[in-house]
């Protein structure tokens, strides 16, 4: 099981100063479930689209382009329902010399409020290696924590063990689509989103999760390539959903989703 303590604390709070982010638009038809809410695969989307906006912000689009998310956190605290404006909030709550953790924030003008925040990785342009963050984006991102030494720790780890798929019952395959790879030729990072939400709909009959506040946790472990045979393992035990997608016995992220 996952580290309690860690999966059960809140997202920092948003702050009071510093270089916060903030921009907006409606919320889309497409990125809605049949009760009209805000799908975590929506989420997942508009907080990368974000990402990028606050990169073009803050000067540094052309000197960090690339970026590799670890891990992704969403907290549905209260849906967000059509129809519906959203104003989003973006800021810094940890870094280090190579990497972040960004808060996004998603607020509907029809009430409504979802906490986010990713792990990112900043990669270099050329050689696609982890690459340092400049003074410039760790005094601009920094502005908003006084935590400089974020360090890197899976939460999923002890659900992936060395690599090996856990023994869950139920075997969904999930085919890709060219639609789905990046310019990394990899699978976009939105798209495991798909298939968490796929899995919990067919769940959800037993416990309800996302009928109240929940949380959802997407851990990257290595990349899905277009043409690779993906199946997504899950189980399900009393308030939480677990998920592996694997190729083969080779899992290649970790999903949890729990009540709040």
């Amino acid at each position: 099981m996952p580290h309690r303590s860690e999966l059960d604390a809140p997202l920092v709070d948003l702050p009071a100063t510093g270089y916060v982010y903030q921009t907006g638009w409606r919320l889309g038809t497409t990125d809605i479930d049949e009760r009209k809410r805000l799908r975590l695969d929506g989420v997942a989307r508009y907080i990368q689209e974000v990402g990028a906006e606050h990169l073009a912000d803050a000067g540094l689009a052309e000197v960090h382009p690339h970026w590799i998310v670890l891990r992704t956190v969403i907290d549905v605290i209260e849906p967000i329902e059509l129809p519906s404006d959203i104003i989003f909030r973006r800021w810094c709550a940890a870094l280090s010399t190579r990497w972040c953790a960004m808060r996004v924030q998603l607020e509907g003008s029809a009430g409504g409020r979802i906490e986010t925040e990713g792990f990112w990785l900043c990669v270099n342009k050329d050689t696609l290696t982890p690459s340092r963050l400049t003074d410039e984006c760790i005094a601009r991102f920094g502005s908003t924590t006084a935590d400089h030494r974020l360090k890197w720790r899976p939460w999923l780890a002890e659900s992936v063990r060395d690599g090996s798929p856990g023994t869950y019952p139920n075997d969904t395959p999930f085919p890709l689509r060219r639609t789905d790879i990046d310019p990394f030729e990899h699978v976009n990072n939105t798209i495991y989103w798909h298939g968490v939400v796929e899995i919990v709909g067919q769940l959800a009959a037993v416990a309800d999760l996302t009928a109240a506040p929940h949380r959802a946790v997407l851990e990257y472990r290595s990349p899905i390539k277009l043409g690779e045979p993906l199946t997504i393992r899950s189980d399900q035990r009393e308030d939480c959903i677990r998920m592996h997608f694997v190729v083969g016995d080779d899992v290649r992220a970790a999903a949890l989703v729990c009540k709040i």
